[in-house]
């Protein structure tokens, strides 16, 4: 019998997943399975971490992102060897709002890949672990998600998505054994937002992203601001008045 804990992480690649993953296999062995569009990218990431975990079992699964048929396949497969402790729903891309504005396919599609994949991921998984009454499944948003400003509401409005879900997810899951974890990272150093930084950006460490995600989940935590400061600064900005806020520009 496997004594493992069983981690799956949706969107292995992203460099907060990956530390993730780090992290999680630093602390004990683990039964981790890593799923991601680029199988290349994905092996990648799977050989590093066996050399840093030699003792765990690490699998990769190449899978699509856009279609829910197929994802829900992907799922239907990974919960057959058994029940999942966690599930870490990471993918995403930065979208160019400018770009979002001039092509509506451009602007469909992130707002799929960063809102409703996502939802559909969750949602695939959240039916096996409340049969089990048992798991977490852990969600990364954004604080782009708490008010729409005009430098990315189109991402903005994708993870807004993933927050409302993921608080009707948790209501679902009230008083059970199934825990739901939102975590809304600000900007954070990572090459989805290199661009960014060569801006002058302020970029939280990914490392540092990556421990205060890994704290949260175990501590079972409903929702996690990552860093702290976001939840301030979001808290600021959400209650600012319409005439002080349409004169920022943010």
């Amino acid at each position: 019998m496997n004594s493992k804990k069983r981690i799956v992480i949706i969107g292995a690649t992203s460099a907060i997943a990956e530390h993730c993953a780090r992290l999680w296999l630093a602390k004990q062995p683990a039964d981790l399975t890593l799923v991601g569009r680029d199988t290349l990218r994905i092996e990648r990431v799977a050989t590093d971490l066996k050399v840093r975990s030699p003792l765990s079992e690490i699998r990769v699964i190449q899978a699509e992102f856009l279609d829910a048929e197929a994802m829900n396949a992907t799922v239907r497969d990974i919960v057959k060897s058994g029940n999942i402790d966690i599930v870490l729903i990471a993918h995403g891309s930065l979208p160019e709002q400018a770009e979002c504005q001039n092509d509506l396919q451009y602007s469909r599609d992130a707002l799929e890949l960063n809102g409703v994949s996502p939802v559909l991921y969750a949602e695939a998984f959240a039916k096996y672990m409340e049969k089990a009454n048992h798991g977490t499944i852990a969600l990364i948003g954004s604080v782009a998600g708490d008010r729409g400003r005009k430098s990315n509401y189109v991402y903005g409005a994708a993870k807004g998505l993933v927050t409302r879900y993921a608080q009707g997810l948790q209501h679902r899951f009230a008083n059970s054994g199934v825990k739901v974890i939102l975590i809304k990272p600000g900007p954070t150093d990572t090459p989805m937002t290199a661009h960014l930084k060569g801006k002058g950006a302020k970029l939280a460490p990914v490392e540092d992203v990556a421990t205060q995600i890994v704290d949260a989940v175990e501590a079972g935590k409903s929702i996690v601001y990552v860093p702290g400061k976001w939840l301030l600064i979001m808290a600021i900005i959400q209650h600012l008045p319409s005439a002080i806020f349409n004169k920022m520009d943010i």
